[in-house]
């Protein structure tokens, strides 16, 4: 019960219900709060407590029980102000952490509840979270929270204060205190305290009603009854929470990371489980991820926000949701208001013709008057200023700066030259001193508060304000010119973005005494500027905002006759005396009148929140200048002071009246104070802002002013803008005090905040705007700025201007009610306009805090900012959590945070996220800086532990769906691509049959004869080199050797093995493979080359071989000796069954052996080899390739890159599959040039080995995967001059391919040009080549430079070109700027090749498409492979894939599909032959589309959003499941920061994209598997997601 307890229960145990109080006799309830107040200090024991409280409870237990508990609440609703009173007499504390007093009003406090109980409760799933993370570092977790981060209106107090929360209701002791805080109670041996709600153990299972539940728990009876009761009042208030324990984290029993299968579909062959759940392909997935996943799903599906309204789609591309107002949404019926008149100013005899005339009239004669207090922490006053000092102090001070500070024999300062102000908080007289001095000197003084270090929240922000202002001079004490940071040479450090300042104490030693004839120039107030007040906007900017010496002596009388201040009298000030309320009453006004100020500084408001009321009392003052939160914190403590009386006071004035939450700080205060003398009606609210000054103040009683007006307005009407009482609905509102009237001679108009300055109706919420001699008068070289809001010229609804004069804009939103009161309800600041409808930052802090006793999270540690995304603004809220928060605790609190808000302010939040305790940046007097927060949430530099992001709920304008269009028939096609001039998107390599070459080779219809040719051609003509990771040659091997060791190998098949026999080769890259792929040809088998497995990871990679040899029927294995080791090893048995493994022959030491004859295959179509691989969406398809096709393909690369036995060429690539199979094992055979040979695998140790072979063998031609170009890009990019020295040149190269079967890496080709034109790489040299399964060489870009250009054979420079992102997912090209928003760059894959003929065609009709029209690239070549030899896992799907004719057009030829997307351009180039030239650009691959609302997105594209979205973003993949993206990415960087990539990712996907992220898994670097090209492959990352084997560190369910 006590865990759930809301604060509408709360306060019916501070104030004892009236049913309970009528029940216990006067001197019981006075026993009842001395017994508390014994525990609070400490005299007595918990259970000494509970048992004392229980007699004296016994006998009226029975009376109790009768009540009936809905007839309390009812009460307690109308009676909350009685039962109040009657609490204050008997002395009871408030709890120090309900909630922030601010923030507190029962009625919504129980609106709150109610709307939690309407709830159906939805579950929602939790996140999941790696333990490391959820241990904070041990530091913070046993710091509290810096109290000086109290925020100005909220109480951390450390302070003895009484929990009446912590139940004593239940018989046990209260052990969830934070384990810190003993040590700041001095010495306590309480185990309550002031800011713990207690969170019991067994306080979970309390919510039944069921007594004899309770009786098990209580010890006595007495507690029995009275938690019976609190259960009932509780049940009837809201249901249960939702329950999200079922969904725990996750148990740290992994030791070490499993690794992602990298077949899929490998799950297949057995009989699931019903209750397992399966993905699409059958894998079977581990239930907690998907549980999670399924219930994001419901709660996703239930119907949340109003159906989304109609929009515009453009044919070109989606266009966001326009907010068509609401129809039925409340709107203004007022009359028009009429501009409201303050009483004019009163003419008043001998008034002071300036300030500084008042000083010398106050220092001259009266110079003993005392003028200013200071207090030290322990609260005893320690200096006196009188008038008599202040007047000769300030002086000394002018003469000094004026005449003893010089620079090169010039005077630093002249009149008007502005000058820093920096004195700490709690010494108020010498801040007195310098800013008096520096009028007298008619200087600008410009207060700013201390920086501490030199990073402080907003620090820089002030630092542009001075340098803007042109400070050259700060004026400082001793104390704290010591205390500030220093550079190494003893001054004072720089702070960051400050300009360079002189430092100059102004304690005594340091200032002159003026000759006798110097006199400061007491001059009458003018226009000139007097000073200049720093403000921070909502952005986070600083601005100055100048008031004139006219203005400031204006506001003076004016404060002076609406407060009726008069001369002598005593004032307590506790506000910020540098700017502001605290300035205006305590440093101008005061001195005005001679008044006596008593100054409380913020740090002994920390150790004794009744400092003021102390004061108050001895000094008899008659005017406090407070907080809110001044009062709120004095409630907390006030029964340590019983004797203290405040009847003196005459006015109570509350600075931040304007503050809606202020009415129930106000209400509270005065029920526990007037017992001590308080008049209600002393309590005086006042609206006020930087640039107005004081704008309304509540006038003292004895002014005979109208009675204080309360309102009670609709929330939903504010939204709109319009106010409404409300009657029926008592869920949603908003209690406001007005701040009572104008300042005199003041005239008020309320204009409408956003657009023209139209004058509002009488029942409409505006801009509260002031004109009047006394408000400031520009913002300091912001001429712009300062004409909209001072120079503001309000109009009636026709346009005609109200007045003569400018009004300034307050930045307050209100009204003015009945009898001209003023009441405000939010500020400019806090406003977030959410499609269309306005909230306040305040309400909804208000709202979250009402939600329960702060266990989770620091009262008033609360930031609510909105954050524009996707042209809306979405709400975020950030708070503090305790460091005893349990993960479950926080993330129910979160859910119901986000309820109440929804249900309340019928708006969604955004983001909700915890931080850790302390961790906020702080405004100068506590507080939080939400500037700085919300630019540290944007920046992802906030840390949360906890964040729940709500995009599904709030992101109501995403564009339409698509709804795909009827498709248009063939013949309206073709005839349509004709009138448009539009051709038919096809284009052709060079026709074979045209290029007559010098090519032996072609003589032979097999490769296997070209090698016995070449071994008696040229037998010592040098094949292959390779080369190991040292760069030395570790063999080689020449046309003879090569054929001679391919004889052994066939001559140990023969006697084995049939014709046509399958065999797999598993060989490290190397000579070995080439020459058993050539003796397998020879003996007549097939061979299929398989990568080794990994040694070091034989669980993941030796089932992919296994598997291979299977699905390819090999009968044999042929393999090394240390390998054939390795597959029959202990290891392997533990990954697959090694006993049927087909038989392995380890070909290391073959016999010399000829075998007895070659076999001739009878014809070219016969198979020749199979080549398998995984493609990136994880499915193992292997291909046939006839001799036939194997001929075409080395004759196709020979003729486009002109390889002939005089060349050479370096190849980077892995030899199993693909074109890196037909580079490495076929060509050189074919062409006869040598190849030399670099394993990929040697780069890790070695990441120079490749470019310094290209630089060593003077190579022009040479190949590599993306993986290689990525290893010597991250690798080598600050090593280019080291390479340098080693003499690595690489001008030799003409080409750099990049071998690749996806769209070209355009950011990584340029970067890897970039890096290495150091070291004489031409910026042309680099491009990528295309292929795929079904033909593996489509285009190869060799560059024409040097001879080849000469010879006029090589094709034109590969082109980028800009295509629009938006009209892609539409399946549409359309070539933008480069530079232009949505703008994505391709780039050409290359030139297509010889006797290669490509075509576009639609991917649904498979009618042929136009140029620049997006669909799958068809291919027909004579190197086309076969067809697939099996396809492990989608059969069906494939098997038009060789075979495939258009539906019209040239339905004859017969095309292959490669199921990638593209489209065809004709250039403006040409190539050799004269003709234009047709560039191919791949899109990305058709299996790995994501089709989400009707539209088609290409992973890579999202993922490239999300790697630029934060710096620590390594790598990213998404996929879909069940319609939900899923975005992996890898953290580099402290999992501390894992959390902050939640929102980024979800922020820029939307706003690129227009996508909603569903799920964010963070996981370390690596986890994301990557296949030997170097592609994602991010099927199995899904697999592995599902099986929950990626052991995340977070993993957040977006709502």
């Amino acid at each position: 019960m006590a865990e759930r307890s809301s604060t509408g229960l709360l306060t019916m145990m501070l104030e004892p219900t009236p049913a309970l109080a009528m029940t216990l006799p006067a001197e019981v309830r006075e026993k009842l709060a001395e017994l508390e107040l014994e525990l609070s200090e400490g005299d007595i024991t918990q259970k000494g407590y509970e048992k004392k409280r229980g007699k004296l409870l016994a006998p009226y237990i029975p009376q109790i029980q009768g009540v009936d508990p809905s007839l309390q609440i009812d009460n307690r609703i109308q009676a909350s102000s009685q039962v109040a009173l009657q609490g204050s007499k008997s002395n009871k504390s408030r709890a120090a952490n309900t909630r922030d007093e601010r923030f507190r009003s029962d009625l919504h406090t129980e609106a709150v509840q109610a709307a939690l109980a309407k709830y159906k409760e939805r579950k929602m799933p939790m996140p999941s979270k790696r333990r490391s993370v959820l241990v904070q570092s041990s530091v913070e977790a046993c710091t509290p929270p810096d109290t000086s981060s109290a925020s100005e209106d909220e109480g951390s107090l450390r302070r003895q204060g009484r929990l009446t929360t912590s139940t004593p209701y239940q018989g046990h002791s209260h052990p969830a205190v934070e384990h810190w805080f003993n040590r700041v109670i001095q010495g306590s041996s309480t185990s309550s305290s002031a800011s713990s709600t207690s969170s019991h153990p067994g306080g979970r299972s309390v919510t039944t009603t069921n007594t004899t539940a309770h009786a098990a728990l209580n010890v006595n009876a007495a507690a029995t009854a009275l938690a019976d009761l609190m259960a009932h009042t509780q049940l009837d208030n809201h249901s249960a929470p939702p329950d999200v324990t079922g969904l725990s984290e996750r148990s740290s029993h992994h030791a070490e990371r499993p690794h992602v299968a990298s077949v899929r579909g490998v799950s297949r062959g057995f009989n699931h489980h019903t209750s397992v759940m399966e993905t699409a392909d059958g894998v079977p997935v581990n239930s907690r991820v998907s549980n999670k996943i399924q219930q994001l799903l419901n709660t996703l599906k239930r119907p949340k926000r109003p159906p989304l309204r109609e929009f515009f789609v453009d044919d070109f591309e989606e266009l966001l949701d326009v907010q068509q107002p609401d129809p039925n949404q409340p709107k203004p019926e007022g009359q028009q208001m009429c501009p409201l008149e303050g009483e004019p100013l009163g003419v008043v005899t001998n008034w002071p013709p300036s300030l500084p005339a008042a000083l010398q009239r106050w220092g001259t004669t009266q110079p003993k008057s005392p003028c200013l207090t200071a207090l030290d922490n322990a609260g005893k006053p320690v200096y006196t200023l009188t008038y008599g000092k202040l007047w000769t102090r300030s002086q000394k001070l002018a003469y000094t700066l004026l005449n003893k500070l010089s620079s090169r024999n010039e005077p630093l300062l002249v009149p008007g030259d502005r000058v820093a102000l920096v004195f700490p908080n709690n010494d108020p007289v010498m801040f007195m001193v310098a800013f008096y001095g520096c009028l007298l000197a008619e200087l600008v003084p410009v207060p700013i508060e201390v920086p501490l270090t030199r990073k402080d929240a907003g620090s820089q922000q002030i630092g542009f304000l001075l340098g803007s202002c042109g400070v050259t001079l700060a004026l400082t004490t001793d104390a704290c010119q010591k205390g500030l940071p220093k550079a190494q040479t003893g001054e004072v450090a720089t702070f960051k973005g400050w300009p360079r300042l002189l430092w100059f104490v102004t304690d005594g030693k340091h200032v002159v005494k003026p000759p006798k004839d110097w006199h400061p120039p007491i001059r009458e107030a003018s226009n000139d500027i007097a000073y200049i007040e720093y403000k921070t906007s909502k952005e986070g900017s600083t601005m100055g905002i100048t008031v004139s010496h006219s203005a400031m002596l204006a506001h003076c009388h004016a404060l002076t006759q609406a407060c009726g201040y008069t001369e002598g009298e005593t004032i307590t000030n506790v506000l910020d005396f540098k700017r502001e309320a605290g300035l205006w009453h305590g440093v101008l006004t005061s001195v005005m009148n001679r008044m006596h100020v008593i100054s409380i500084p913020y740090s002994l408001m920390k150790v004794n929140p009744l400092s003021w009321i102390m004061k108050v009392h001895t000094y008899k003052a008659r005017v406090a200048v407070v907080k809110s939160r001044d009062m709120h914190w004095s409630l907390l403590a006030q029964r340590d002071q019983r004797d203290i009386s405040l009847s003196s006071l005459r006015m109570l004035i509350v600075a931040d009246g304007a503050n809606p939450w202020s009415i129930s700080s106000c209400d509270a205060f005065l029920n526990v104070f007037q017992s001590r003398g308080l008049r209600p009606e002393v309590i005086c609210p006042c609206a006020s802002s930087s640039e107005a000054m004081t704008v309304a103040i509540r006038r003292p009683p004895e002014m005979g002013v109208p009675p204080p007006g309360k309102a009670v307005l609709s929330m939903g009407g504010l939204s709109h803008g319009v106010i409404r009482v409300d009657t029926e609905e008592k869920l949603s509102v908003l209690t406001v005090q007005d701040v009572g009237q104008v300042m005199p001679g003041a005239l008020v108009c309320v204009v409408r905040a956003e657009g023209i300055p139209y004058l509002c109706q009488t029942d409409e919420v505006g801009e509260i705007c002031v004109s009047s001699g006394s408000t400031g008068v520009a913002y300091y070289g912001l001429p712009g700025m300062t004409k909209n809001i001072f120079e503001t010229v309000p109009v009636t609804p026709s346009g005609i201007p109200i007045s003569g004069r400018p009004f300034t804009r307050t930045s307050l939103l209100g009204f003015v009610g009945p009898d001209s009161l003023v009441f405000v309800v939010g500020k400019m600041d806090g406003l977030m306009v959410v499609s269309g409808r306005r909230h306040n930052a305040d309400d909804v802090v208000a709202t979250a805090l009402a939600v329960e006793p702060m266990k989770f999270v620091y009262r008033g540690r609360i930031a609510v900012f909105s954050v524009s995304v996707l042209h809306d603004e979405r709400i975020v809220v950030v708070a503090e959590q305790r460091p005893d928060a349990s993960e479950e605790d926080s993330f129910q609190w979160m859910s119901r945070v986000l309820q109440a808000i929804d249900s309340i302010h019928q708006v969604g939040v955004y983001c909700l996220a915890l931080v850790p305790a302390n961790t906020l940046p702080k405004a100068p007097l506590g507080g939080i800086h939400i500037s700085e927060t919300k630019q540290r949430f944007l920046e992802g530099a906030l840390h949360p532990c906890n964040v729940l992001m709500c995009p599904h709920t709030c992101v109501t304008n995403l564009p339409k769906p698509r709804q795909k269009q009827p498709e248009v028939g063939p013949a309206s096609m073709i005839v349509g691509n004709l009138v448009a001039g539009k051709r038919i998107a096809q284009a052709c390599g060079r026709d074979l049959g045209q290029l007559e070459d010098n090519d032996q080779a072609r003589k032979f219809l097999y490769i296997q004869d070209v090698l016995q040719w070449r071994a008696q051609a040229t037998p010592d003509h040098p094949l292959f080199l390779v080369l190991n990771a040292k760069g030395t040659v570790s063999s080689s091997a020449s046309c003879l050797q090569l054929h001679k060791r391919a004889e052994r190998v066939a001559a140990a098949l023969m006697g084995r093995l049939n014709t046509g026999d399958h065999v797999a080769l598993v060989y490290p890259p190397g000579i070995d493979l080439i020459a058993t792929f050539y003796g397998c040809l020879y003996a007549g088998c097939v061979p299929v080359t398989v990568r080794p497995p990994h040694p070091q990871n034989l669980a993941t990679t030796l089932p992919t071989v296994k598997m291979i040899v299977e699905v390819s029927k090999s009968v044999c294995i042929l393999t090394t000796q240390a390998i054939t080791k390795l597959l029959k090893s202990k290891e392997a048995a533990a990954a697959v069954d090694i006993k049927s493994w087909p038989t392995v022959l380890d070909t290391d030491d073959l016999p010399r052996k000829k075998s007895p004859q070659m076999y001739k295959p009878p014809t070219p179509e016969m198979l020749a080899y199979l080549d398998f691989s995984v493609s990136t969406t994880g499915i193992l398809a292997g291909v046939k390739m006839s001799h036939a096709a194997t001929s075409a393909l080395c004759r196709s690369i020979k003729l486009q890159c002109e390889l002939y036995p005089s060349r050479q060429i370096a190849i980077c690539l892995d030899p199993y599959c693909g074109l890196g199979f037909a580079l490495w094992c076929l060509c050189s055979v074919y062409s006869g040039h040598q190849s030399i040979l670099v394993p990929p695998l040697e780069l890790e140790s070695n990441a120079s080995l490749w470019l310094a072979a290209v630089s060593q063998y003077k190579v022009r031609v040479t190949f590599c995967s993306y993986s290689v170009m990525e290893m010597c890009t991250k690798g080598l990019g600050s090593q280019t001059e080291a390479l340098r020295l080693r003499n690595v040149n690489l001008s030799c190269v003409r080409t750099c391919m990049v071998v690749a079967e996806e769209r070209p890496r355009i950011a990584l080709t340029q970067s890897f040009s970039k890096i290495f034109k150091d070291l004489g790489l031409s910026p042309r040299a680099v491009s990528t080549t295309f292929g795929c399964r079904v033909n593996v060489a489509i285009c190869l870009q060799p560059n024409r430079l040097g001879k080849l250009a000469e010879q006029g054979t090589a094709g034109p420079d590969p082109t980028t070109v800009f295509v629009d992102m938006r009209a892609l997912r539409h399946d549409r090209v359309r070539l933008v700027e480069r530079g232009s928003p949505h703008s994505l760059p391709l780039m050409e894959s290359g030139k297509i090749l010889p006797g290669v003929k490509v075509i576009i065609a639609n991917t649904e009709t498979k009618g042929p498409l136009g140029d620049s029209h997006l669909g799958e690239i068809w291919v027909s070549s004579p190197h086309n492979a076969t067809g697939y030899y099996t396809v492990y896992g989608e059969e069906a799907l494939h098997a038009d894939h060789f075979n495939t004719k258009l539906s019209f057009g040239d339905t004859q030829t017969v095309w292959a599909r490669t199921g990638y997307l593209g489209f065809l351009r004709r250039t403006e180039l040409t190539d050799a032959s004269g003709e234009r030239h047709d560039a191919l650009y791949v899109v990305g691959s058709l299996d790995e589309t994501l089709e989400l609302r009707g539209m088609r997105y290409h992973p890579i594209d999202i993922e490239t959003s999300v790697i630029r979205s934060h710096k620590s973003i390594a790598e990213c993949a998404v996929f879909t499941w069940t319609n939900l993206l899923v975005v992996v990415v890898e953290l580099e960087g402290s999992e501390q920061e894992a959390l902050d990539l939640v929102a980024l990712v979800t922020n820029v996907v939307l706003e690129e994209h227009y996508l909603i992220v569903g799920v964010v898994v963070v996981v370390d670097p690596g986890v994301i598997p990557i296949n030997s090209r170097g592609e994602k492959q991010r099927m199995h990352l899904r697999d592995g997601f599902l099986a929950d084997q990626l052991d995340p560190i977070y993993v957040a369910y977006n709502m």
